[in-house]
């Protein structure tokens, strides 16, 4: 299926690993103009633009900048469209997960989570409506959420969980308000993948995780990428306030 996302410029938050990786390439091999935010990882996301433009012919940069700290969202957005166009649809993925009991966490832990998380994802959907509604263009913002928002975390990330509960009513929110303006706002809320946020606990006892899953296995990160890429697309236009589950079965309607 073709997407139509050829010259369309996308900006993917922590961009640079794990399924903002994936997002970016498959965006790139779809024709985007893609964004790779990074607060860390200068060398990583380098070499991803680099990847993407020698294997796709995709015109790419890497942006450094904080996503819960708002001159660094206005200036993530200036050199977007400075290098690449106006930002056509906005990825909200970039995500931070303490890890430890409850009892244990701080009060910085918390914050800290909710500010990346849910204060993060605020600013730049925040930034994105506004250069919209100026420009009076159509969009599409995208915000990352998880199945812990629904099922929680045995292992003690609630901060975590409880931030990816907001951004769904966040999604359900915005969408409501953008609707009239032609702005899709939709949410993916992946199962449990292979990344680096949970490669250490997989790799220690994969069979346990394999378990929980109904089709037997951890999903791979391109597997949900394919249902964000299409959500940044005009294949999606008739969707808006949706959260899509992307979990190998956990959840099921």
């Amino acid at each position: 299926m073709d997407l139509k996302l050829k010259d369309k410029v996308v900006l993917v938050t922590g961009g640079y690993r794990g399924l903002g990786k994936s997002i970016c390439h498959l965006l790139a091999e779809d024709g985007a103009k893609v964004a790779v935010n990074y607060r860390r990882g200068p060398v990583e996301a380098k070499a991803l633009v680099d990847e993407l433009q020698a294997k796709f012919g995709a015109k790419a940069i890497a942006i450094s900048g904080d996503v819960s700290k708002e001159d660094d969202v206005v200036a993530m957005f200036d050199e977007a469209e400075r290098e690449l166009g106006p930002v056509d649809s906005l990825v909200n993925n970039a995500a931070f997960c303490p890890v430890g009991a409850t009892a244990d966490l701080s009060v910085e832990d918390f914050s800290y989570t909710l500010q990346v998380n849910m204060t993060g994802t605020f600013i730049c959907a925040r930034e994105m409506v506004r250069r919209l509604l100026a420009a009076e263009r159509h969009g599409k913002i995208v915000n990352i959420s998880s199945q812990a928002a629904f099922r929680g975390s045995e292992s003690g990330k609630t901060p975590y969980d409880a931030s990816k509960m907001g951004i769904i009513g966040f999604t359900i929110s915005l969408a409501r308000e953008m609707a009239k303006h032609g702005i899709n706002v939709n949410c993916v809320a992946p199962g449990l993948m292979y990344t680096e946020m949970l490669a250490e606990a997989i790799d220690a006892n994969p069979e346990y995780y394999n378990k929980r899953v109904p089709l037997g296995r951890i999903g791979r990160t391109e597997e949900i990428a394919g249902f964000v890429v299409f959500l940044c697309s005009d294949r999606a236009s008739y969707m808006t306030g949706a959260t899509v589950d992307v979990s190998g079965g956990l959840a099921m309607h």
